[in-house]
């Protein structure tokens, strides 16, 4: 029988050993921390009976990923939660953008900007399942899709600066802005709305939902399909070198590059050495995590519906704090993307005292206080929010690269996602971004198709482990 090991116990690594185990491999995680999961880690981190996600808290990508589809992950006991709202962008003036699951909804409620929201996403989002066929796979390929895939694609060659300016109102490019912020880069940039694009459109076919029980749930189901297939997890058991690996037909990675590196050493081709220290980390994350009595009291009455906020203003407070962020400095006013899960899960609360978790954009390897700015920003649009909060716990860019050191100075996305990154699958150039040297594949959200819970780096990276054994 074929063995693998697989190292890193995130989504990734875990959808890697199911694909594996579900192909008749015997296959055997290793995890350094006490607990799986990664960045879909869930628990009460600030009062006793508050559930928080210390990372990942929206899974717009995840919920019909083709991975967690198809291991009949319902069965398994995950199950999905949505806010009556996607998200909400509030503004000074007391109004905001929504998003809806919708596209009419969003349209409607944008006015003015309404056809052009329709222009941009209406189609896409109709055809997003055959369309995530070719976009959570590498770029460098012939899409199964061609038509489809461009007429999605094109849009996001242009900057997102430039995109944004299509819409007229301050609520639709608020909205749009706070979206492309979720590629982390600077708005002027081609492709800087690559990422925005995607998570938007995934929103409108399959909604902004969070796991019930926190996200830690994803991991859970996909740890418990594994051990179903006869799989095995080792907790507690960190690999810092070639010769901790155990025997095994194949070993795939679920870390980052230079953690790659620094394990195989002179084990790794010297091209591919170079081409993994030398990969590139983005700006950094730092969390803040709430208990709220009664909930966060948002001047728009709408923004206490939903599920994800981004707080930060118009669309060019939040290029400029971007824009900060990426020159390494600290915005006075930075960009926020706030929870509020438990309108979807409402088991996370403990009565009347409701669980917020909140991360600022700030530069990498951060270690001042951005506690202040963040609690400022929510305090400007909803006064009288401090006097709410009976607890708080922080998670500064250090402790984040502690907790997972996939985050490498803080980068949540585990890896930058620049035009070279982006377009050529990761930390090289090339055709094969999975596979490492003979038997040895990279499977972190560092290749395609990048961040999030959805798995499917991991199962990409399976696949092509299996065909160097089927062939």
């Amino acid at each position: 029988m074929t063995t693998a090991v697989v190292i890193g116990s995130g989504p990734n690594g875990l959808a890697a050993a199911v694909t594996l185990a579900r192909n008749g491999v015997e296959v055997t995680v290793l995890e350094g921390a006490d607990e799986i999961g990664g960045g879909t880690r869930s628990s009460e981190l600030t009062l006793p009976g508050l559930l928080h996600d210390h990372c990942a808290m929206a899974h717009p990508m995840a919920v019909g990923s083709p991975f967690l589809t198809g291991i009949d992950s319902e069965r398994y006991g995950l199950r999905w939660g949505w806010a009556p709202i996607d998200c909400a962008h509030p503004l000074d003036d007391g109004t905001a953008g929504l998003l809806y699951r919708s596209v009419t909804d969003t349209a409607t409620g944008l006015g003015a900007d309404g056809p052009t929201w329709r222009r941009l996403f209406e189609s896409s989002a109709r055809h997003y399942d055959s369309l995530s066929d070719d976009f959570m796979r590498p770029l460098m390929r012939i899409p199964s899709h061609p038509i489809r895939m461009a007429r999605f694609g094109l849009p996001t060659l242009v900057p997102a600066e430039q995109l944004t300016r299509l819409l007229r109102t301050p609520q639709g490019a608020a909205l749009f802005a706070g979206n492309m912020a979720h590629g982390w880069q600077p708005q002027h940039r081609v492709l800087s709305a690559a990422i925005g694009l995607g998570i938007t459109v995934a929103g409108h076919r399959h909604g902004w939902p969070v796991a019930i029980g926190g996200s830690r749930a994803i991991t859970d189901t996909m740890a418990a399909v594994l051990i179903d297939h006869g799989g095995k997890i080792e907790t507690g058991t960190w690999i810092r070198s070639a010769d901790q690996i155990p025997p095994a037909d194949l070993v795939l990675f679920d870390l980052s590059p230079t953690a790659v590196a620094d394990i195989l050493g002179e084990r790794l081709p010297s091209r591919i050495a170079r081409a993994y220290r030398r990969y590139r980390y983005g700006p950094a994350a730092y969390k803040i995590s709430l208990a709220v009595h009664g909930g966060i009291p948002w001047t728009n009455s709408d923004a206490r519906r939903a599920g994800s906020l981004h707080v930060c203003g118009s669309a060019a407070e939040i290029r400029a704090a971007e824009r900060d962020v990426r020159a390494g400095r600290m915005p006075e006013r930075p960009f926020l993307v706030l929870g509020q899960q438990y309108l979807a899960d409402p088991g996370r609360s403990a009565g009347d005292v409701h669980p917020i978790d909140v991360y600022a954009h700030v530069p990498q390897d951060y270690s001042g206080d951005a506690a202040g700015p963040i609690m400022n920003q929510i305090e400007r649009f909803a006064p009288g929010f401090r006097d709410r909060v009976l607890a708080m716990t922080i998670t500064d860019p250090i402790e984040f690269a502690r907790y997972n050191p996939n985050y490498v100075t803080g980068d949540i996305l585990t890896g930058d996602k620049n035009i070279r990154q982006l377009v050529f699958g990761g930390p090289r150039i090339t055709l094969r971004p999975y596979h490492i040297t003979d038997g040895m594949f990279l499977c972190s959200a560092a290749v395609p198709p990048g961040p999030g819970a959805h798995g499917m780096s991991g199962y990409n990276a399976a696949v092509a482990a299996l065909s160097t054994i089927h062939h």
